[in-house]
């Protein structure tokens, strides 16, 4: 192709240009470009138009899809949440403890109910021991009987300035019992401490009257050692039981934990037999006179004494006029009866876990003139806990040929 001389000009190249006018006509009057315009057209639109309500409300909306009058109460709260921005104050990440020699014990979930057994809850059977010997496999024999789960049971002995084979027979024992399966409880425990005592055990020495404030405050201690030893975290009651009772009933720990009392004690009566007109009876003595209600004479004595002076209930050295609940109720009578009492023995003593735990132990000092379990009852009162006693529950004790009351 030649070109004109002079090159190509914008003159030269308009004449070469369709007119204007057959452009127009062609982007007008051209049905396959109009086709291309409507559907171009109509995917806008259907774009626009199929979005989520989430994305119109997201880009479109400013406010909610009802009017405030129809919103309920949820759904106000939950847009006046979009309208307020967050903010942490303080923010901790989660710290991690991966030491070994560190332990968590959460305590909130250990309670003490009236349903013991059936909310898996453990009892702790703590016992005593000195010279025990002889009552040693009697006591087994009971205990082994208990019907409450002996696997939420643990038991706990404490041995000390015994002159016998008080430590071999129990060793023996506990052996024997957890071996059986049918029987074992969950765990035994034996504490070996001598505390320099020459108490004598015969019945006149032990309860003579110069010997008790000594004995008193030495019980007291030999408690409280055995107490700060055997109690775990886990322990919702502690039972304290004596190894010299005779006999008591299976349920002995059911029946005392649908009391629902901090402290409870039940009625100890001994069995003796004697005959009379050549016939053998049973004469039922009453034991314990350490479950007493506090009298005026009582308080008025107290008041008396010096602070250092244990004065020692059932003695006619001191005149109490105390109520004993020894000399009160009869086992053929209701057995959920229940008193108020200020003093107790310690034969037989079920107490709530947390009781001992906030601090109520066995006072080896006079505490308000009393000591071991009479200051007990006493310190637990003080602090708001209720102490009480089961006059027609009897717990049997062996008969010690003492005189009645103690006198």
């Amino acid at each position: 192709m030649l070109l004109q001389k002079g090159g190509v000009t914008w003159k030269s190249s308009r004449y070469r240009l369709p007119p204007s006018r057959s452009i127009w006509i062609f982007f007008t009057r051209t049905r396959p470009v109009l086709l291309v315009a409507i559907i171009a057209s109509v995917i806008l639109l259907w774009r626009a138009l199929s979005g989520t309500t989430e994305e119109l409300q997201k880009f479109y909306c400013w406010g909610p899809t009802k009017a405030p009058m129809d919103m309920s109460a949820i759904e106000q709260a939950r847009w006046q949440a979009h309208l307020q921005t967050p903010i942490i104050y303080n923010h901790h990440k989660p710290i991690k403890v991966d030491s070994s020699t560190i332990e968590r014990i959460d305590l909130n979930p250990i309670v003490s109910t009236p349903k013991a057994a059936v909310n898996n809850e453990r009892v702790l059977i703590l016992t005593p021991l000195k010279d025990a010997a002889p009552y040693l496999n009697q006591h087994f024999d009971l205990i082994t009987q208990l019907s409450y789960p002996h696997q939420l049971i643990d038991l706990a002995f404490i041995v000390g300035d015994s002159k016998d084979d008080t430590l071999a027979v129990l060793a023996s024992e506990l052996n024997r019992v957890q071996k059986s399966d049918k029987i074992a409880f969950n765990s035994a425990m034996i504490v070996e401490k001598d505390f320099g005592s020459d108490l004598h055990q015969d019945v006149e020495a032990r309860h003579g009257f110069a010997a008790q404030g000594p004995r008193r405050k030495l019980l007291g201690k030999v408690r409280n050692y055995l107490l700060a030893t055997a109690m775990k975290p886990e322990h919702s009651w502690i039972y304290w039981r004596d190894v010299d009772i005779q006999d008591s009933p299976k349920s002995i720990i059911e029946d005392f934990v649908a009391h629902d009392r901090d402290v409870l004690v039940p009625n100890v009566w001994f069995h003796r037999y004697e005959k009379k007109d050549g016939v053998l009876q049973d004469i039922e003595g009453r034991f314990d006179y350490n479950s007493w209600i506090e009298s005026e004479d009582g308080v008025k004595l107290a008041a008396k004494l010096s602070k250092d002076v244990v004065l020692a209930e059932g003695y006619k050295e001191y005149h109490t006029n105390r109520t004993y609940m020894a000399k009160m109720g009869d086992w053929r009578n209701d057995s959920g009866e229940e008193i108020e009492l200020d003093g107790i023995g310690g034969v037989n003593i079920l107490v709530k876990a947390n009781v001992h735990r906030s601090g109520i132990n066995f006072p080896s000092y006079p505490f308000e003139n009393q000591a071991e379990t009479e200051g007990f009852a006493k310190m637990a009162k003080r602090a708001g806990y209720g102490v009480y006693g089961l006059p027609n529950y009897v717990v049997w004790h062996i008969d010690t040929d003492e005189k009645p009351g103690n006198a």
